[in-house]
């Protein structure tokens, strides 16, 4: 499959600029994916934008982004002025701080890209910097516009590329203390401590793909092969776990081990 390209332009820092291009990291491809029909007929169902007072559908030309000042009261913004913001952003990832690559926790995280150079002229100088921040264990911070906002990234050396990483606006991450005051402190009983590093022990592998496999996206491809064969799909139970008559912690880690 050839590698799909979704943005051209310039890696820069201080003086020194680059042509590289980005491919997205991860791909939904594969994903099932469903249309919405009408039972009766078996057509698709349409989405479209109509005005909430008329009723009447919008054409796709006379869609335009909206900031709320009041009551049915809006500040149009055409794409144009929205983009005009942070031109330069569009298409020049400007590296302007560079931080400890481990310093940035994996909350921030949001999704990841392929940056490569994108001619031979500039292969030496993306070598150069990619080279330089492997040396130096940091990741580098820049403004990069994607999916029509612009948005903090961070560069990271991996093998012969770079990994950029949109991060998340500060606005976006909950504070945790707001979740996890309420969980006390109290240090956990010894012997259902060593339970539990026996039970993390036995069930240690290294890591692999396999072992985030998607079983309900497998289900429904058993189903749709079913239904293609005009038989009916086998139908299984699903329901939440149970602790049976385990009442006692001590009593359910013996019974894991056990099982394992």
């Amino acid at each position: 499959m050839a590698v799909r390209t979704f943005w051209k332009g310039y890696l820069k820092l201080s003086l020194v600029t680059c042509a590289v291009a980005m491919s997205p990291a991860t791909s939904q491809s594969e994903k099932l994916r469903f249309h919405t029909l009408n039972r009766q007929t078996g057509n698709r169902v349409q989405s479209r934008y109509v005005d909430a007072v008329t009723g009447k559908p919008v054409a796709e030309e006379d869609e335009v982004k909206g900031y709320p000042r009041g009551e049915d009261d809006y500040v149009m913004l055409e794409d144009e002025e929205i983009e005009a913001v942070a031109l330069e952003s569009t298409r020049t990832i400007d590296i302007q701080t560079f931080v400890p690559e481990d310093s940035i926790d994996w909350i921030w995280y949001d999704t990841p890209h392929y940056l490569v150079p994108d001619d031979k002229v500039g292969e030496e100088a993306f070598t150069v910097i990619r080279e330089a921040m492997r040396a130096a264990k940091v990741a580098g911070i820049a403004r990069l516009v994607l999916y029509r906002r612009e948005r903090a990234v961070m560069l990271v050396p991996r093998g012969t590329g770079i990994v950029v990483w949109t991060l998340r606006y500060g606005d976006e991450i909950r504070r945790e203390d707001e979740y996890f005051a309420g969980i006390p402190e109290a240090k956990p009983d010894p012997d259902a401590r060593s339970l539990i590093d026996r039970l993390i022990k036995a069930r240690s592998l290294d890591w692999s793909p396999v072992l985030i496999k998607d079983p309900v996206e497998d289900r429904l491809k058993e189903i749709i092969a079913a239904k293609k064969k005009g038989r009916k799909a086998r139908k299984t139970a699903a329901g939440l776990p149970t602790q049976g008559n385990v009442i006692n912690l001590m009593d359910a880690l013996r019974n894991s081990l056990k099982g394992k």
